[in-house]
């Protein structure tokens, strides 16, 4: 965990340079830092049991240890997937509940609010007041301008 938590450091200092300079920081930092890992992982995979949770975890991380490393050779790579994780939290929260629309129709009519949804928080706009701005707006807004309403290139209406 110390060696991660050394990792996770490096990426704190690199998150605010350009992509060629994390490189050369997770390089020069990083590396040496991966190396004593995958040390160590060799190390204890023959003094754990294999199919105990430390075991699996152990010859996963070996067993992937290409694509683990990956970010060291890229820049713009992130050292993992958080922001993804983040970004479809939601949807798979919500995925077990999804299943009970009552129809077809229902479930429809709940992906179009839920894409609604996204794409708002995605341009930073609050879902509800945009929603409810344009459902005022509509009835009389141009149909040659309707790509205005949409959540990227909304603006509340004037009062």
């Amino acid at each position: 965990m110390l060696l991660i938590a050394q990792l996770y450091r490096v990426e704190q200092q690199a998150r605010q340079l350009r992509a060629e300079d994390r490189l050369r920081l997770r390089q020069l930092q990083s590396r040496p830092i991966l190396h004593k890992l995958h040390d160590y992982l060799l190390e204890i995979q023959a003094e754990i049991l294999p199919k105990s949770p430390e075991g699996r975890a152990v010859r996963y991380s070996l067993k992937n240890w290409t694509a683990l490393t990956r970010y060291c050779e890229d820049g713009d790579l992130a050292i993992d997937n958080n922001a993804t994780e983040r970004a479809i939290r939601s949807v798979a929260i919500g995925r077990n509940n999804w299943v009970f629309f009552g129809s077809d129709e229902g479930g429809k009519t709940a992906a179009v609010l839920r894409s609604f949804v996204a794409t708002c928080q995605r341009a930073g706009v609050d879902p509800f007041a945009w929603l409810k701005d344009v459902l005022a707006r509509i009835a009389t807004h141009p149909i040659t301008r309707i790509a205005e309403l949409l959540p990227h290139n909304w603006a509340p209406a004037q009062a």
